[in-house]
């Protein structure tokens, strides 16, 4: 047992100690590469390691919590104990972190007057169920009790967001209740108001800063605010993530060295990011361009120490350096990359077009008016709306009455529109040639907002909030069929297939032993993958990505089955699996 405690400085058994800590987010790799990362770490000379915990993956549904898998986070803290590594957690219920709805559950957003991240009763209960369930499992592996973690975080850059010291508070009395003893932190922007408004000082809270350039101007503004208070800046952005239709954003190895050299000589410090890893599934977040959506890419890649798939690169031997002058006594060695190869061409096996096998994926719910996503009790991917309209009839026109985020419209089977945006709500003219025409309107979640008073915007709730005009009229009458495509062994491959409809393709490969590769998608449109049953998430022809990382243990010696989910009417006979990714140059944004 020891103490780990924040006075003038921060002191680990009475001591003074400063932290030299890296990011690695446990839940952004697959388990078998946890090890991998740390003992990369630790080459780094680095003593300490940071993760966020993410709500939405430990609380998937309100009745339901989860803690196996890549959500294992004890099994994550053991790891780095074993590694001689502290460990800092920010298990707070809101993380940005270019993460779907910044790790707040989207079924909060069932309650349609929940105000997330503030001290209304019903978001403070929701909190306390899970804090309830979360923190018992996190307070043995504290400091004072044998463990690594030496701090965790109350809330995350709320000066950015807001100023409800009550919320803070309570959060704070609510960790402390269910046996949280370390000490307490906060992180904002490196300027008085936001740190004001984020911080909780005055109740012996420590305020740490977030920042990537100006290294001794930010020292300089978090010790004019907390001037008695060691200094740490507990993100230093050593990188930036990526949008769809953006160009990929790199930073140069040396000036982050200098950065770092700046940094150490007065704080302790936390790489943000140390790996990256890959937003998995529909876990992708969202920035703001003005009042517009911005999904972010499935890589998180972040132009980190170590890239998507663990490959040590000119950052990392900068940083190392800068590391080994400032501490020598820092134990250092080299690092380490992850194989990875080529499997080739693969050769299409299946397909079926969504409509065909939609009996088999999702039962339908039924409502005179369209219900969103979240009121149909679904949190993520794809969701399809179906009426019928009486023909054969005069051209009509049509329009679409606020969705999100991506909406493809059908009559007949025959795609008529992609709207998108600004498109949204533009005339769609089509012709009824039918005495029953099937109209359908497939809508996906391209991920929600994880940063800014966005967070609480209507846009936050996806599918159709609104409806489909017709005339001057509202449609009724609605059949709505959720896809999470949580399911995807239910596809009927057998059901049929026509061109130019969303369909599922199936390619089917066998290799001899697995080790990491890449997907690339740059014949394809947009869609999801699934490899042998796990969501690797999202690609979309605007680029900057032209692959999906595969991770080696994602694979089987044998027979493999990778399907697409392909929205946008494109049939490849073959794919190829690289051993090294690809990216569709984009000249200047194009979102």
């Amino acid at each position: 047992m020891g103490t780990f405690t924040v006075e003038k400085n921060l002191l680990q058994d009475g001591k003074p100690v400063q932290l030299i800590s890296g990011a690695i987010h446990y839940f952004r790799l697959v388990p078998q590469y946890w090890e991998h990362s740390l003992n990369n770490l630790k080459a780094l000379g680095a003593n300490c390691v940071e993760t966020y915990l993410p709500w939405n993956i430990h609380q998937p549904d309100p009745e339901r919590f989860c803690f196996t898998g890549m959500a294992d986070v004890e099994r994550f803290i053991a790891l780095a104990q074993r590694k001689g590594l502290f460990v800092i957690l920010r298990p707070s219920p809101y993380i940005c972190a270019e993460w779907e709805f910044g790790g707040l559950p989207a079924w909060l957003l069932r309650d349609p007057s929940m105000r997330v991240r503030s001290s209304q009763p019903a978001f403070l209960q929701a909190v306390e169920r899970y804090y309830a369930e979360l923190l018992p499992r996190l307070a043995p592996w504290q400091y004072d009790r044998g463990g690594p973690v030496v701090m965790m975080q109350l809330e995350n850059e709320y000066g950015s967001f807001g100023n409800d010291k009550a919320y803070l508070r309570t959060l704070a009395a609510m960790m402390r209740r269910y046996g949280v003893s370390v000490p307490l932190f906060t992180s904002d922007g490196a300027w008085q108001e936001a740190l004001q408004a984020g911080s909780l000082c005055e109740d012996n809270v420590l305020a740490t800063a977030n920042f990537g350039s100006r290294s001794a101007e930010s020292l300089d503004n978090l010790a004019a605010f907390q001037p008695e208070r060691p200094l740490m800046c507990l993100e230093f952005w050593n990188g930036w993530f990526n949008r769809y239709g953006d160009a990929i954003i790199r930073r140069d190895a040396d000036d982050v060295g200098q950065e770092i050299r700046t940094l150490l000589t007065r704080a302790s410090i936390n790489i943000y990011m140390f790996q990256g890893g890959t937003n998995f599934g529909f876990m992708n977040g969202c920035s703001v361009r003005g009042d517009k959506d911005l999904p972010q890419v499935t890589s998180y890649d972040y132009d980190a120490l170590l890239s998507e798939w663990g490959e040590p690169g000119a950052k990392f031997f900068a940083v190392q350096q800068v590391i080994r002058q400032h501490s020598p006594e820092a134990e250092q060695f080299e690092p380490v990359g992850l194989p990875h190869r080529a499997y080739g061409a693969i050769a299409l096996s299946r397909k079926v077009s969504l409509f065909a096998t939609l009996p088999t994926l999702s039962l339908p719910v039924k409502s005179p008016w369209p219900l969103t996503m979240e009121e149909v009790g679904q949190n993520y991917g794809y969701i399809l709306y179906r009426c019928h309209k009486a023909g054969p009839g005069k051209v009509e026109k049509c329009r679409v009455v606020d969705a999100g985020d991506r909406v493809q419209f059908y009559c007949n089977g025959e795609h008529l529109a992609t709207q998108y945006h600004e498109q949204i709500g533009e005339q769609i003219p089509f012709a009824l040639r039918e005495a029953d025409n099937v109209l359908d309107l497939l809508i996906e979640n391209m991920g929600r907002v994880n940063y800014g008073p966005r967070l609480l915007a209507p846009t936050q709730r996806k599918g159709l909030r609104g409806g489909l005009v017709i005339d001057l009229h509202l449609e009724t009458d609605w059949d709505i069929f959720p896809l999470p495509l949580d399911n995807i062994d239910d596809v009927d491959f057998s059901a049929g297939w026509q061109p130019q409809q969303p369909a599922f393709y199936e390619y089917c490969f066998a290799i001899d032993s697995p080790a990491d590769t890449f997907l690339d998608t740059r014949s394809l449109g947009k869609g999801v993958a699934f490899i042998n049953g796990f969501n690797l998430g999202r690609y979309w022809y605007r680029g900057p990505l032209g692959y999906l990382y595969i991770p080696a243990p994602l694979l089987k010696q044998g027979e493999n089955r990778l399907i697409i989910f392909e929205t946008e009417g494109v049939e490849v006979g073959a794919l190829a699996l690289l051993n090294k990714p690809v990216y569709i140059e984009v000249t200047e944004s194009t979102t």
